[in-house]
């Protein structure tokens, strides 16, 4: 699939945002993190990245409980990612509802990690 034709699909996922995506997005949104620009539900290949930021190459994943059935099309999403040319940190749900300052922390040492 292409980009083109996934922005469709990725317009909509914007509009029904789970919680835990609407938390961090609150966080990363106009470059809020380290004035890092990041962008949500973005295509990237034949995938749409929950968050994306072009500048450090990273995409941002988050899981919901159904994600624990699905293990190994996560790892293959992930592997076409990086394929991509970006790395992919994934996050529990709970963890960004829970310690949404530790899932940011851990977002911010990968940030500087990959653009020093």
């Amino acid at each position: 699939m292409t980009q083109k034709r996934l922005t469709p699909a990725a317009r909509n996922l914007r509009r029904s945002a789970t919680e835990a995506e609407a938390r961090l997005w609150h966080h990363l949104r106009n470059r809020q993190l380290e004035g890092f620009k990041f962008r949500r539900q973005y295509p990237i290949g034949a995938h749409i990245a929950d968050f994306a930021c072009e500048q450090a190459r990273l995409v941002i994943e988050l899981d919901g409980g159904h994600h624990a059935d699905q293990i190994d099309a996560d790892t293959l999403r992930t592997r076409s990612l990086e394929a991509a040319g970006y790395h992919v940190l994934r996050f529990w749900n709970t963890d960004v509802l829970n310690n949404t300052s530790g899932v940011l922390e851990a977002i911010r040492e990968e940030l500087f990690t990959a653009t020093s």
